[in-house]
């Protein structure tokens, strides 16, 4: 069964409540159509006098009035035409500005469960593509569904002036437009859908390819990624030529009604002129308000394409500014932690699956000491540390900060006690200085003395503009133990008493290693440090070992002491020491 469609207005009410900022370009614009549809009329209007007075009665007045009268309407009109352009755009372009930051704003407060279900390149699909849609909905649909509102009312009226019976004839076509144009908007909402979901996985499937071009070379496998991404690609191709031909359609079934109802028009007005009443610049009129009617259906039947593209795209932005945010609700703030950190028998599955990815974990972290994290690939190494920063929650158990469970922490005031340095560091496409500073403000006494302790001065100094010299996308102009060694700087400078190294020299060279290791060894004094290790040597003088295997802590101890249980982690030490070998 297909899933039942929400409503259309209210999605669409929500949207038009973002013009409520704009409301004096959005009044400017409506003046301007009011004032359009006013001087269209007004045109029209003169077809009357310009036939009766200009050629079946010629008066020589109105040879100099018709074209001054013309003239001064075309000019009204401009003016108006600019400016309600002007003030639609703006207000459009505003609405979809606004719901970028909104939307953006909202991912970076999603927890980081979202993350593991929708890909990035889908989200900045939303962030792209579903915004721009939402610009046809709120101001380009807009400006035609009024614009020409306006002018088929005014054109109603003045046919109404000229002859009632006439005007009827126009009437009988009404209820079956009113039923293509509802059908249409149907149609084109739930084909929109389809569109905006498969744009998302195109782009994915883009990046994916372009992102492991290497791997996609080696591999022999550019016609599979190109046959993946044409697959996309045609659906895309098809869903548009479904939105296409329903618009060809209905605008060809509306054409065609509104030729039925001028030949109704001709054929009553005949009959009326038959009998005097009726003359030619009144059927001219008449005629004339016909013809500017049938664009202005036209246009408003096929403006449901935008309005359905928006509708839908506004409903996808809006599931994601609805969605639920990280958990904060703590009270007890803090300004430094002393950093005793304990898990008293923490569990943790993620959404979705069966398995418990840690299971009753129990250690205490003190003040300045080191504890290293060890396991086989897939033990729970990281899913342990990013429970700190509570960017999972535990399904079971309590870990506290200085006696004070993470909870009640607020979730700002918890963050900045921690530091983290991952194997896969991130860096912006900015300045050296930028990326030390980042999320703090620091003079440049206190960026090169960070960097000088984490031994990347020694690199930035060569640089031309030193701590201004840009480092490309993700630090794509330095090596991988620079890129480290910044994060480190970073470390240092944001000065928290947590620290936690995520394997950082997990995939160093051995002098990048050394420096790395060296830099690790000043920031990690007076602290509580958590080390996921890969390689065992570099944890040797660690306080305490805890070695995991299949989500569970199996030991806990000092380097000498495991090795001596010839447990789990010797076995691991001796393949790593023969490794070496």
């Amino acid at each position: 069964m297909k899933q039942a469609q929400p409503p259309v207005w209210p999605i669409y009410k929500r949207l038009l409540a973002y013009t409520a900022r704009y409301r004096w370009f959005l009044a400017a614009a409506v003046t301007g159509m009011v004032v359009e549809a006013i001087a269209g009329y007004g045109f029209i209007r003169l077809m009357d006098p310009l036939v009766n007075r200009g050629f079946v009665n010629p008066e020589p007045r109105m040879a100099v009035l018709l074209p001054l009268a013309i003239v001064g309407l075309f000019i009204t009109r401009s003016l108006a035409t600019f400016v309600s352009d002007y003030g639609m755009a703006r207000t459009g372009r505003s609405v979809v500005r606004d719901l970028r930051e909104q939307v953006l704003a909202k991912y970076l407060r999603l927890p980081s469960s979202h993350f593991d279900a929708e890909s990035t390149p889908v989200m900045v699909s939303r962030l792209n593509f579903d915004t721009e849609q939402v610009t046809q909905a709120s101001a380009d649909a807009l400006k035609t569904l009024v614009a020409d509102g306006l002018t088929i009312i005014a054109m109603v009226v003045l046919m109404l002036q000229m002859s009632v019976k006439v005007t009827l004839a126009l009437v009988i076509i009404a209820p079956f437009i009113g039923v293509i144009v509802s059908y249409v908007g149907k149609r084109y909402r739930r084909i929109s859908g389809g569109i905006q979901d498969g744009m998302g996985k195109m782009a994915q499937s883009a990046e994916q390819s372009l992102g492991a071009q290497q791997d996609v070379k080696v591999h022999g496998a550019q016609a599979l990624e190109t046959a993946r991404y044409a697959a996309l690609a045609n659906r895309i191709l098809g869903l548009n030529m479904k939105v296409e031909t329903t618009r060809a359609m209905a605008s060809g079934v509306i054409q065609f009604l509104a030729a039925f109802a001028l030949a109704a028009i001709v054929w009553v007005a005949t009959r009326e002129a038959l009998q005097g009443r009726l003359n030619a610049g009144q059927f001219m009129t008449l005629m004339t308000s016909m013809m500017a009617i049938i664009p202005s259906l036209r246009r408003i039947t096929s403006v449901q394409t935008q309005i359905s593209r928006g509708v839908a795209a506004a409903e996808r932005l809006f599931g994601i500014l609805d969605a639920p945010e990280e958990r904060d609700t703590g009270q007890v703030s803090i300004g430094r932690a002393r950093g005793e950190l304990v898990f008293d028998r923490v569990s943790l599955r993620y959404p979705g699956h069966e398995r418990m990815v840690l299971s009753d974990i129990s250690f205490t972290a003190r003040p300045g000491t080191v504890t290293a994290i060890v396991g086989r690939s897939g033990s729970g190494k990281t899913s342990l540390v990013r429970l700190v920063p509570r960017f999972y929650q535990p399904t079971s158990g309590l870990i506290t900060l200085d006696g004070v469970p993470l909870d009640d922490y607020r979730l700002a005031d918890l963050r900045r006690q921690i530091a983290l340095v991952g194997q896969k560091v991130m860096l912006f496409d900015d300045s050296i200085g930028t990326n030390i500073a980042y999320g703090a403000e620091a003079d440049p006494a206190r960026l090169r003395a960070a960097a000088e302790a984490a031994n990347a001065w020694e690199f930035i100094e060569r640089f031309p503009a030193q701590m201004d010299s840009s480092i490309g996308e993700n630090g794509a102009l330095l090596s991988g133990g620079q890129r480290q060694r910044l994060a480190i700087a970073r470390a240092i400078l944001r000065d928290a008493p947590l620290l936690i190294l995520d394997e950082a020299t997990a995939a160093l060279d051995n002098e990048s290693e050394r420096l790395v290791q060296n830099a690790l060894q000043k920031l990690m004094p007076d602290r509580t440090t958590l080390v996921i290790a890969h390689r065992l040597s570099t944890i040797e003088h660690a306080d305490q070992v805890l070695v995991l295997d299949h989500g569970k802590l199996v030991e806990q101890g000092t380097h000498d002491e495991l090795l001596a249980r010839q447990g789990v982690y010797a076995h691991l030490h001796g393949m790593q020491f023969r490794e070496a070998e």
